[in-house]
């Protein structure tokens, strides 16, 4: 299946690293105008949207943070000044701040769900105007198998990946008469910085309970999200696409 987004503007949030930045890439492979926003590591992702440029891709990197509506509206209005309309939006960033729930603090918790939820709520927020007015759009919202099963010392990660699970339904219910689909995905271990602080020993006792008995690779969840962005799945709204292993069925 040849999938083309050719100069669809797409806007990845914390695509600098990751996940984020395998999507980026991937999008632009695909022939979309990319733009990402990153809150810190400036650098990386300056040296990312020079580097797509440099290859012929078109990608621009914006400094947001996602948990200031205001903020996030003033990227979207200079997103539309400098590549054109929003069509594609990639809910990605994300953090974690894990601790057992006896000893997880009320700001680990504020900070995960500001972030992981109501940061796309506002993004989200900011660019639904212009898809309704478009007629067309396509919003994929990267959850975790966290958010479908639970994980322990991650109550405030769970609930934030969960909850992005249950926006995604009730969003696709609303706008499935508008032209826009709404979908998720949820990623299972992943090697990203996330999972590079595992100790090894715990590392490999994950491993041994994931059916492919390896991490999954972020070239691998990339190409779902692209999927989900075109032409090709125009009938899929509400759906939860895991990328696990097999590890959650």
């Amino acid at each position: 299946m040849n999938i083309d987004l050719k100069n669809k503007v797409c806007l990845v949030t914390g695509g600098n690293r990751g996940i984020g930045r395998a999507v980026v890439k991937t999008l632009v492979d695909s022939g979309g105008v990319v733009a990402f926003d990153f809150r810190e590591r400036e650098k990386p992702a300056r040296e990312l949207a020079e580097e797509i440029t440099a290859a012929g891709g078109r990608a621009q990197a914006f400094q947001a943070d996602i948990t200031d509506e205001f903020r996030v509206k003033r990227m979207v209005e200079e997103i539309h000044d400098e590549l054109g309309p929003i069509e594609v939006l990639v809910n990605n960033a994300g953090v974690n701040r894990d601790h057992s729930f006896a000893k997880m603090t009320k700001e680990e918790w504020d900070e995960v769900i500001a972030v992981n939820l109501t940061g796309t709520f506002n993004v989200t927020k900011a660019v639904l105007p212009n898809f309704i007015e478009a007629g067309w759009g396509r919003i994929i919202n990267i959850s975790s198998i966290v958010g479908q099963r639970g994980n322990f010392g991650q109550a405030n990660y769970a609930a934030s990946k969960a909850g992005l699970i249950g926006m995604t339904k009730a969003l696709a219910l609303e706008l499935a008469g508008k032209g826009i689909t709404v979908n998720a995905i949820a990623p299972g271990f992943i090697d990203t910085d996330m999972t590079a602080g595992i100790p090894e020993a715990v590392t490999e006792k994950i491993k041994a309970t994931i059916p492919m008995r390896r991490y999954g690779s972020t070239d691998e969840v990339a190409p779902a999200v692209v999927f989900l962005a075109s032409e090709q799945a125009s009938y899929i709204t509400g759906h939860v696409m895991s990328v696990n292993g097999g590890l959650y069925l």
